[in-house]
């Protein structure tokens, strides 16, 4: 068990408790909160609360967060579509309505119940929800994603990523004709205070983000850009596309509702590239769009 504590400011004033705390971890729903709130895990100053406390500035919130036991995650027979793979690494093209690692909701039919199958042997860094993940792409993102086989591999790849040099292409259909060529997008990405399972360019308690966009055709309405990114942040190249007015199209929570008729945003992680853990060679992997991006693609050329 562990505590957290918050002191409530200025901002978070007359706001429910446990919409305050829902809000201090992405890892906690509202209802998990909640639950806490009535187990009595909560204080304000020391004193137990309601769910509905409306809070004060100086309040004293202290949390003791129970152990989380972690469920049994099953190994799956899947059709992966495996690029490479050797003793340390593995680089599989994801398809999209396919969900990463898995998570409330989502126990079964994950990309890691398929890798399990695949693999006897995945890296233990990131758990038992997460062997062998290093990065993720959205459930609704097709492409291209890297997975360690073992904490050697996992700590060299991950080292890879803090320090910027993993080769990340990425291909988009938005809204709008963009007439710069290129472009660069340098804005810090944090929790949206409004919408909370929604990111945003915010300057509290953000990360630094930084994309690079180069447009590849335009059409009437619509453009395909290739973004590279430099940060890999949470729905960073939906939000930084968004934030210059030029959302994703089919984006359900980024994107305009009138769009192309595709279900989950048109994005695809292309171009995958980085050094080899063990060999120090950089090895380059490009995965084609997949067909809904491909006809959505033709619909747009017979459009224009």
């Amino acid at each position: 068990m562990s505590v957290v504590e918050i002191v409530i400011e200025e901002g978070q004033k007359s706001e429910r408790i446990d919409k305050v705390l829902a809000t201090a971890n992405t890892e906690w729903s509202r209802s998990q909160v909640q639950q806490w709130i009535k187990d009595e895990f909560a204080k304000v100053n020391g004193d137990t609360v309601k769910g509905n406390y409306k809070c004060k500035v100086g309040d004293v919130v202290t949390l003791e967060v129970p152990d989380l036991k972690e469920p049994d995650i099953v190994a799956e027979e899947m059709d992966l579509d495996i690029y490479y793979e050797d003793e340390d690494v593995l680089v599989v093209n994801k398809p999209r309505g396919m969900v990463v690692h898995p998570a409330p909701g989502h126990y079964t039919g994950t990309l890691v119940n398929g890798l399990m199958a695949h693999c006897k042997d995945l890296s233990g860094i990131n758990g038992v929800m997460r062997p062998g993940i290093v990065h993720r792409i959205d459930k609704d993102t097709s492409g291209l994603l890297m997975v360690a086989k073992n904490d050697m591999a996992h700590e060299s790849l991950v080292n890879q990523l803090v320090a910027k040099t993993v080769t990340r292409r990425y291909k988009a259909i938005v809204h709008g004709v963009i007439q710069h060529d290129h472009g660069t997008i340098d804005a810090p990405i944090g929790r949206d205070k409004q919408e909370r399972q929604s990111m945003t360019v915010t300057d509290d308690r953000s990360r630094d983000a930084v994309t690079h966009f180069t447009v590849l055709e335009r059409f009437k309405d619509f453009s395909l850009v290739e973004c590279k990114l430099e940060t890999g942040r949470t729905h960073q190249i939906r939000v930084h596309m968004k934030y210059i007015g030029f959302p994703l199209a089919g984006d359900p929570k980024y994107g305009p509702k009138k769009t192309l008729p595709i279900e989950g945003q048109a994005l695809h992680a292309g171009v995958l590239g980085f050094v080899h853990p063990r060999t120090n060679e950089y090895i380059e992997f490009e995965a084609p769009v997949p067909k809904i991006f491909e006809e959505m693609l033709e619909l747009l050329k017979k459009r224009s």
